[in-house]
């Protein structure tokens, strides 16, 4: 058993798989090969339904975090939640090709459609999945249908500088117990987590991932070129960013946006801790004209 600096795989591999199991009986688990390894996707939904690529956020999220949506989606989508390559989850990166620059996941994000089989789909992502979703966008406009951000960061507004001091220590040297705290702290006031998600949080601390990709924001022309219908809906209770600059920046950006807010949440309360009413509305969303 490893200890609260250890990463201790089979905990992660057992916390993964019960997070797993709130997902439909019929889920399947696929692997797809791509320039930088072999990529997980956890796969539902009627085999001829239009694609959807689910991003989740950054750290230990996983693409496990999406099964309060799972379910609804699945009835109009062929739901594809992807485990980003070189971080927390299932995913084998290819010894140190891991993707290093934007350009790199945007390339491997080509490489997951084609082993899927998709010449477009529907792109939805969370925190740092939004980012991801969004250069991809601008990258394969003719390849992305409908496009929806869960208060995505560094998209259209940078960070609160109280919530980068929060996240420092975990930064620094991950432990389950920072984990916790970190987490705990920035969804207090609002809905607790899942406690079997969170144990996949903690899980995940000290997981040997590849440093994230970071960079800049895409592009306020390419944004404004976006043709793709967008809904982006902000957490009210957000300490990560302001939820309203978010709004803000999007609508001023995106020609094809709709935006809204989810009261009552905060930013890592989401996917999973989401009510019932998200899924119903992301649906509506990409079945809409």
């Amino acid at each position: 058993m490893a200890g609260d600096t250890g990463y201790d795989s089979e905990a992660f591999r057992v916390a993964y798989d019960k997070v797993l199991a709130k997902w439909p009986a019929e889920r399947e688990a696929l692997t797809v090969a791509t320039p930088f390894g072999d990529t997980r996707v956890n796969t539902c939904g009627p085999r001829d339904a239009p694609p959807l690529v689910l991003l989740p956020g950054g750290g230990g999220a996983t693409s496990v975090s999406w099964y309060a949506q799972v379910a609804e989606l699945a009835r109009v989508r062929r739901v594809h939640a992807v485990d980003v390559i070189g971080a927390p989850g299932p995913s084998a990166p290819a010894g140190d090709r891991h993707p290093r620059a934007v350009a790199d996941l945007t390339l491997w994000l080509d490489a997951v459609l084609d082993g899927l089989g998709a010449a477009s789909a529907d792109l939805g992502g969370h925190s740092y999945g939004g980012w991801i979703a969004l250069h991809y966008a601008v990258h394969a406009p003719a390849r992305t249908r409908r496009l929806f951000l869960l208060d995505p960061t560094q998209c259209f507004a940078g960070f609160k500088a109280a919530y980068l001091l929060h996240a420092l220590p975990m930064l620094l040297r991950p432990t389950p117990r920072r984990a916790r705290a970190f987490l705990e702290w920035e969804t207090g006031g609002g809905a607790p987590p899942d406690p079997d998600w969170l144990a996949l949080q903690e899980a995940a601390a000290g997981f040997p991932a590849a440093k994230p990709v970071t960079g800049p924001r895409p592009a306020p022309d390419a944004l404004r070129a976006l043709e793709a219908r967008t809904l982006l809906l902000v957490a009210a209770n957000s300490r990560t960013h302001d939820p309203r600059e978010v709004a803000a920046g999007a609508t001023a950006l995106l020609p094809h946006v709709e935006t809204g807010v989810l009261p009552g949440l905060s930013h890592h309360a989401l996917p999973q801790a989401a009510p019932a009413a998200l899924a119903g509305r992301l649906t509506a969303f990409l079945s809409g004209p």
